[in-house]
């Protein structure tokens, strides 16, 4: 799902845990990137998920001028798809530009309050949808390229 707020995906999360009763929820930025990075079977790669080749694992402005359904590309080392391109995703954090160089260093949370979320994972509509790039918006704002993925501890 994608064109979302961050705020239309808390109220979405809301409704399906109370009808499944199960406990589905944003990554915080740490988990989003770690899941990425391939996590405990990571290979190492440096700017996309799963591979060196962006052509291989991402729908980005170089190959596509379109979102496209999940899983036509390979997924990463945790089986994972489109982590790189496609869509955006947010995360639970708020943003805060320094946050990183100060916090814990295992599984940090996110600054405590804020006025802007964070999204992460690049899109179609950019070129070279890094890694590591993160990016933020008002979390009322519904993007023409924000989607999310939910974890499910």
């Amino acid at each position: 799902m994608y064109r979302v707020s961050w705020d239309d995906v808390q109220e979405f999360i809301h409704r399906l845990n109370a009808t499944t009763g199960k406990s589905y929820r944003l990554p915080t930025e740490a988990e989003w990137e770690y899941a990425a990075r391939g996590g405990v079977k990571s290979q190492g790669y440096k700017k996309f998920s799963g591979s060196d080749n962006e052509n291989d694992v991402g729908w980005y402005s170089g190959n596509s001028s379109i979102i496209r359904p999940v899983g036509k590309k390979q997924p990463n080392e945790l089986g994972i798809y489109d982590m790189t391109g496609n869509v955006e995703e947010w995360c639970s954090d708020w943003y805060f530009e320094t946050y990183y160089a100060d916090s814990p260093q295992n599984n940090p949370q996110g600054p405590p309050t804020g006025t802007e979320k964070i999204y992460r994972g690049g899109s179609y509509a950019y070129y070279y949808p890094l890694v590591y790039k993160r990016d933020r918006t008002d979390p009322h704002k519904r993007e023409f390229n924000i989607g999310f993925r939910l974890v499910h501890p």
